[in-house]
């Protein structure tokens, strides 16, 4: 059985995953200690919020979310706070990104 309480945990482990990912990029190589320290502790939330939603929802569109939003996510991120550019092709991959995970969602109804 679903839930949108399943959804919300989905949604906290997409966060989490962010925010690690992000960090990773901080940690300069997990040479400075607290982004480091954020990067271990943000995919061990991330991992564990992401098993309870296997509890009620599919595995196959978990991870489309999962990888998908995180991808979105961590692109929008290297941008906003790592000056990394932000194109029309990477606007576009971004659209296909989205649209492969509405795929994969619409395939498990």
């Amino acid at each position: 059985m679903m839930s949108i309480g399943s959804y919300v945990l989905l949604g906290l482990a997409i966060i989490s995953e962010v925010v690690a990912t992000s960090a990773l990029k901080a940690s300069d190589g997990m040479t400075r200690l607290w982004p480091s320290f954020l990067v271990v502790g943000g995919y061990a939330i991330a991992f564990y919020l992401l098993a309870l939603t296997l509890k009620t929802l599919p595995v196959g569109f978990v991870y489309a979310i999962w990888a998908g939003l995180g991808v979105v996510g961590v692109a929008l991120t290297g941008a906003a706070f790592f000056g990394e550019s932000f194109t029309p092709i990477k606007l576009a991959g971004i659209a296909l990104i989205i649209g492969g995970v509405a795929l994969v969602k619409g395939s498990t109804a």
